[in-house]
């Protein structure tokens, strides 16, 4: 398990390259992780400065504890090749690439990272957002074994146009692709992260989302606006009760009286080994949330 593995990654904020201002501020919002974008709202003849501005953002630092992503165009457009370059050498933490549709994609962009110089431990996010990603997950996921693939991210708006898909509240028209994306991300050790929610003003519809992407098993929610991170924040943490019944589990699983037994029950649940090592990440991932907003605070 990599060092990073309880990384927490709640919340996903992105920030739009071409605004200074905007990711000057981010230094003290309550993201668990920047997405530093270069793609959709960065208008054409905006992608040159934006990705200057993004350099010296990352460059310069002041972001610590957030995890910096950087969401680059594709390498099939004319700016995709230097984004990543300038990801590479500022730093970031890990570049998301839009639009990919094949295990054949993600070696391609593991090679031009390495070729541009990307630090070994430099991660490469990608967006689920195509109808052909969907039939080929399996494939896309299989990539994690061979190249720096660590990360999927959920384009639901990209979807619902390739679909031609009715936007619900239920989300109905994602869910054979939701759950797929998430089937494969556990299946190769990938963190899964839900798409956006497009309507700020609505705060419970988010929050039904948000409940809905952790029922479904993702790890965070990519946000658009600072008004989002409390909810997700709050949502996709473990909540004082899980916590509480994690610990509850690995005590009893710890007592001498209860050594060699495969099922016991615990606060008068049936509790099997299985649930053991979920426990443990729990309590792993809730430590490394409060060491997070120590350090951020």
């Amino acid at each position: 398990m990599s060092a990073n593995a309880h990384r927490p990654r709640r919340s996903c904020l992105y920030m739009p390259g071409a605004n200074v201002r905007a990711l000057e501020k981010a230094k003290t919002l309550g993201a668990d992780t920047l997405i530093f974008d270069l793609e959709d709202a960065v208008a054409p003849d905006a992608k040159a400065e934006a990705r200057a501005a993004i350099q010296a953002a990352v460059e310069g630092g002041g972001y610590d504890p957030r995890e910096i992503v950087v969401r680059i165009n594709g390498l099939d457009t004319e700016w995709g090749a230097d984004d990543l370059k300038m990801a590479a050498k500022a730093g970031a933490d890990a570049i998301l690439v839009p639009k990919v549709v094949s295990g054949a994609d993600i070696d391609r962009i593991d090679t031009a990272l390495n070729a541009a110089g990307a630090s070994p431990d430099m991660g490469l996010w990608v967006m689920i957002e195509m109808p052909l990603a969907i039939l080929n997950i399996q494939e896309i996921a299989e990539a994690a074994h061979r190249t720096r693939l660590t990360t999927f991210v959920m384009g639901t708006n990209d979807l619902a146009k390739e679909y031609r898909a009715r936007p619900t509240p239920d989300r109905l028209a994602f869910q054979t692709a939701l759950g797929l994306s998430i089937a494969a991300a556990r299946a190769y050790g990938l963190v899964a992260i839900d798409g956006v929610f497009n309507d700020i003003k609505d705060e419970h519809g988010l929050m039904d989302e948000c409940e809905q992407g952790r029922t479904l098993g993702f790890d965070g929610k990519t946000l658009i606006h600072p008004s989002q991170l409390d909810s997700a924040n709050r949502i996709f943490a473990p909540s004082p009760h899980e916590v509480e019944q994690a610990k509850a589990v690995i005590e009893a699983f710890a007592d001498p009286e209860n050594a060699g037994k495969g099922v016991l029950k615990v606060n008068g649940k049936m509790t099997e080994l299985l649930h053991l090592e979920e426990a443990h990440r729990t309590v792993a991932m809730d430590e490394a949330i409060k060491a997070f907003e120590v350090a951020g605070s």
